[in-house]
């Protein structure tokens, strides 16, 4: 059997990095293991689903370097889940329900008030035809749960029931069926909840390997009960940590916070999203991989954390910085070329800069100084002023390659008696505007004297 994954989450929003981190534990899952990734949207909230969200999750996927073997919409496979509820229903594991939203509180709350568990009584059971024809004659529409099969005779009279899997992160895992309600699978209007969609799928599909956050940890006992009901076989399953803000709190795809989107648009690398997504709270040390074979030699479901882990923004920043500081220009002269850097200057230029960059666009920053000049001239003190202009009258001959900055300021140091900081300052402010950036012995051959005698103060 090939190894299978999946990734679904419901196209309703902007996915961010933690829904990425999952998408990246599956697709290096398959990588590693010579199988198949499956996108599938589940998209069967007819309200909150968007066709718009689901093409932009696949862009930012893409982005990543994921590349689907296959797409599938839930809201194409509506006829899988009605003929999976058909037999469901035949064989007596799916009944109706009528209770009202507020009926199942109240009942909720009369059981909490007993210092009981607010599980699901079963009441629809006890319902004769009559009494449920009456119900639907009134206007009650039925909604369908799936009975547990956590009793031996008696549905009323549950008993200890455990499913257990060992999660290929988590280790051995159980839940005890007793200790949950039946769940619903059908809504009153006919249309589905998460559950039996995604079973049916992951049996048809041929999905081998389930690989989600730990939050789904209790639904995978009431899966593996379901499709056993539906007469299959379920897969492995494993459950990584959930990632969180650095004050603790969960990501949010509707809030916008840490969207894959949002960061690229920042100028953050894929791969430096792709590297901190994975390595965080694994028992390897984060560190910028540059590609997605360096990442999957280093993943490993099972050194995951079980607990979760923080995500915080700055690490982006340092792993951005290591990604375009090692950068060779032929990886990177297409996207120069967008930004108006080309010509026989741009590889030069490209080494000179790259390790003072935060981003890639910032390139275009230090483009514009080194062929326009400083957008600011910064004021010089007296005595700098002058210093600097004396230096611009000693500015040596053409040609000029990186030795020139050296020969240079070894002629300052002697005629002014300047040392350190009081010597290459002024010169940088003079030069570039800024007190910090590039080598200026790198910079220096690339605005040329002519450029430099252009910025005298």
């Amino acid at each position: 059997m090939t190894p299978t994954v999946r990734f679904a989450p419901s196209p309703s929003g902007n996915i961010h990095i933690g829904n990425a981190r999952t998408a990246l534990f599956n697709w290096l899952f398959a990588r590693k293991h010579r199988g198949r990734f499956i996108q599938r949207f589940d998209d069967t909230d007819r309200q909150r689903s968007r066709q718009e969200y689901a093409d932009a999750i696949l862009y930012e996927l893409h982005w990543l370097g994921i590349f689907p073997d296959a797409v599938e919409y839930q809201s194409r496979r509506l006829a899988h889940y009605d003929a999976a509820v058909a037999r469901l229903q035949a064989a007596g594991v799916l009944y109706p329900c009528y209770e009202s939203e507020e009926e199942l509180e109240l009942k909720r709350k009369v059981l909490k008030s007993r210092k009981l568990p607010p599980i699901y009584g079963r009441d629809a059971l006890k319902l004769s035809a009559a009494e449920r024809a009456a119900l639907e004659a009134a206007g009650r529409q039925p909604y369908w749960r799936f009975l547990l099969p956590n009793f031996r005779s008696d549905p009323f009279a549950p008993e200890r029931t455990e499913v257990a899997w060992n999660d290929l992160v988590r280790g051995p895992e159980t839940v005890d069926l007793a200790s949950l309600s039946d769940p619903v699978l059908v809504r009153e209007d006919g249309s589905y909840l998460y559950t039996l969609p995604s079973v049916v799928d992951d049996i048809e599909l041929a999905v081998s390997h389930v690989i989600r956050g730990d939050d789904h940890v209790t639904n995978t006992g009431v899966q593996i009960a379901l499709m056993k009901a539906l007469g299959a076989e379920p897969p492995g399953f494993g459950h990584h940590n959930l990632l969180t803000t650095t004050s603790g709190e969960g990501l949010s795809k509707r809030s916008g916070a840490l969207s894959i989107a949002s960061l690229r648009e920042s100028g953050i690398e894929a791969m430096a999203v792709a590297s901190l997504a994975v390595l965080i709270g694994s028992s390897e040390s984060v560190a910028a991989c540059r590609s997605m074979a360096e990442l999957a030699e280093k993943f490993d479901l099972a050194t995951t954390s079980k607990s979760a882990s923080k995500f915080d923004p700055a690490e982006l920043l340092v792993l951005n910085r290591a990604l375009i500081h090692g950068m060779p220009f032929a990886e990177v002269q297409g996207r120069l070329l967008a930004l108006d850097i080309d010509g026989p200057g741009a590889e030069p230029f490209w080494l000179a800069v790259r390790g003072n960059l935060g981003t890639l666009a910032h390139a275009r920053d230090w483009w514009r100084i080194v062929h326009e000049g400083p957008t600011a001239h910064p004021a010089l003190a007296g005595e700098d002023a002058d210093f600097v202009r004396h230096a611009f009258d000693l500015l040596p001959a053409e040609p000029w390659d990186q030795a020139t900055w050296k020969s240079w300021t070894d002629v300052l140091k002697k005629e002014s008696g300047r040392r350190g900081r009081a010597l290459f300052m002024p010169l940088r402010l003079a030069l570039t505007g800024l007190e910090s950036g590039p080598e200026l012995a790198e910079l220096l051959p690339l605005v040329g004297r002519e450029g430099i005698l252009a910025r005298r103060p």
